[in-house]
């Protein structure tokens, strides 16, 4: 059987009967508040040897919602090996004790942890600064930094947006010129383009950050911040998530009338689960109770001519 045949085969047990695959939801369910059929499994291509992972924001409360949003993790992995998280800040919210760590990480996401899912942080507002020496959070005591999973023609781009300083963008300018993978992806806290009605769009930080972004070709931006799910347009290129929705929520906070939202979807909690392999990066939107509130697929900048 070919790795295209096994691919499709794939979905399609993923998807069940009466499924939908990865695209749009139907017509006519915009934001806010726009659901589709619930799917229990996740609609994603499945394929051997792709980057399988999750974004994962603003979720680190201890309270019943984010230990939901972990059991829907486990029961996604059951069908969908990821084998990283991306955390966009606000890891733990209040006091951060030994005993805060156990309830409000450890405890949440043991199944994950014991099969060694690997969680990469970034740093929120509400999170102190000292994370970075958290060994589960694998920040190597760096508040910004950047990786590249092995095997993959990838390179995430992690940021600090709380502290943002010269010297950051500097490094961060230095990093994307020197990255030789095809895939350049940037994650932090601060949305540079967000419909939300409490916090929105930092319009200092995009200033500082997206003429860099733009230069060097990263295709997808991931924050947090704003608890909610939004993707946007594409912005000079580039496609914007918010998923700050991992533990707390803002119900009906997102704006209809920013002229930025593609999918947008903020009644309930929201992860992001994403497959990269080539050129495509396909992701599905999931809720705590397991619907999928938005999928499509993102074609790397630079490549077949894109721009």
């Amino acid at each position: 059987m070919s790795r295209v045949v096994r691919a499709i085969v794939g979905a399609l047990l993923l998807l069940g009967p009466g499924g939908c695959g990865v695209g749009r939801p139907p017509a006519g369910r915009e934001h806010p508040g726009f659901t589709v059929s619930p799917q229990e499994r996740v609609a994603l291509p499945n394929s051997d040897g792709s980057l399988k992972f999750v974004v994962l924001g603003d979720f680190g409360t201890g309270g019943t919602v984010q230990y939901q949003v972990a059991a829907r993790m486990e029961r996604i992995r059951e069908h969908f090996p990821f084998r990283l998280v991306l955390t966009v800040g606000d890891n733990l919210y209040g006091s951060e004790l030994p005993q805060d760590f156990k309830q409000k990480f450890e405890i949440p996401y043991g199944k994950l942890l014991s099969d060694g899912v690997r969680f990469r942080a970034a740093l929120g507002n509400h999170d102190d600064r000292n994370q970075r020496f958290y060994k589960s959070f694998n920040m190597d005591g760096e508040l910004y930094y950047s990786f590249a999973p092995s095997g993959e023609s990838v390179r995430f781009f992690v940021l600090d947006t709380t502290y943002p300083d010269p010297e950051q963008f500097a490094w961060l300018e230095r990093e994307l010129e020197q990255a030789e993978e095809d895939w350049r992806i940037v994650y932090f806290h601060h949305p540079l383009y967000s419909s939300g009605g409490r916090h929105g769009s930092d319009l200092a930080l995009r200033r500082a950050l997206e003429p860099l972004l733009i230069r060097h070709n990263v295709s997808v931006v991931f924050a947090g911040h704003d608890h909610f799910y939004e993707r946007t347009r594409p912005q000079n290129g580039i496609v914007h998530f918010v998923v700050g929705s991992g533990g707390k929520l803002a119900p009906g906070d997102i704006r209809a009338r920013t002229g930025l939202t593609e999918r947008g979807f903020d009644q309930d909690n929201v992860i992001l689960v994403a497959e990269l392999e080539g050129d495509r990066l396909a992701f599905n939107a999931i809720t705590r109770s397991g619907e999928i509130v938005d999928s499509g697929v993102i074609v790397r900048r630079g490549a077949a001519g894109i721009r």
